[in-house]
């Protein structure tokens, strides 16, 4: 391991951690935080994308040496006290593990879609805002097989720190794309052999009456509001049957479900 002791909380090494949360708002230049142990194991082992540093409280260190090496012999592991963490993030982290990863050249639709086997499950995320849902779609796409995630453009950023923390790293490991508007993501999913569904309380089948096909791509949309009428009218639409008188999920929730039923793990 590469270990780099800091003292300084404004030494330029380790200024791309600096004001985590405030930085999170305005961008980081085409990178983003992983932070935790099990999502640093993620991002290490899927090394899907490239990792520039690990920021590291010295109390922690000793526990991450199984971690740190799946981790690039040379990749440089600051290691700081208690003191100079807080003063780095801004706010007292007391995880106290952190990594800078790159976000890369982000592939598109038709790219992540075009490298999908024949038989394939991929969520289709419209209008989803609200970083705990996307990380939590992210979380149940990778328990249950899901071979990507696709986004509209209104989508928030499935890098963005906690949606990845919320994840617990699927968002480095689970395939995704973001598109333009959901139009034309029907329009890709389309060209590549899917066939859509819908899910809606208002949907016009009990999911567990539908056959999975070979290729589906499953809709979900934001709560509350859920997918467009004019979307679900171009598509075919499915309910997750409730009890009398509630016919509201969380859309995390319903995606697990949903997520459960088509894939082959459940089989």
């Amino acid at each position: 391991m590469n270990i780099i002791r800091i003292d300084d909380p404004s030494d330029p090494r380790v200024a791309p951690y600096l004001n985590v949360r405030e930085r999170d708002l305005v961008g980081r230049e085409g990178r983003f935080v992983a932070e935790g142990k099990v999502v640093l194991n993620v991002l290490f082992a899927a090394r899907r994308f490239e990792v520039e540093s690990v920021l590291v409280l010295e109390n922690r260190l000793a526990g991450m040496e199984s971690t740190l090496a799946l981790a690039p012999a040379d990749l440089p592991v600051y290691v700081v006290s208690g003191a100079v963490m807080d003063a780095i993030a801004g706010f007292h982290m007391h995880r106290g593990i952190l990594a800078i990863g790159r976000k890369g050249a982000t592939p598109g639709v038709d790219e992540i879609l075009g490298a999908l086997p024949g038989r394939a499950l991929v969520a289709v995320c419209v209008g989803i805002s609200n970083h705990d849902n996307v990380g939590s779609i992210f979380r149940n796409a990778a328990a249950f097989g899901a071979d990507a995630v696709v986004l509209d453009q209104s989508c928030c950023d499935p890098l963005y720190r906690k949606a990845i923390r919320v994840s617990v790293g699927a968002a480095l490991k689970v395939p995704f794309a973001t598109g333009g508007s959901a139009g034309e993501l029907v329009e890709a999913l389309a060209r590549h052999g899917f066939e859509q569904l819908a899910l809606s309380p208002a949907g016009k089948s009990d999911i567990r009456d539908v056959v999975r096909p070979e290729r589906l791509a499953l809709y979900l949309g934001t709560e509350g509001e859920g997918l467009p009428e004019a979307l679900m009218a171009r598509m075919t639409t499915a309910r997750i049957r409730m009890a009398p008188g509630f016919d509201s999920l969380n859309v995390a929730a319903a995606s697990a479900i949903a997520l459960h039923h088509f894939s082959d793990a459940s089989d």
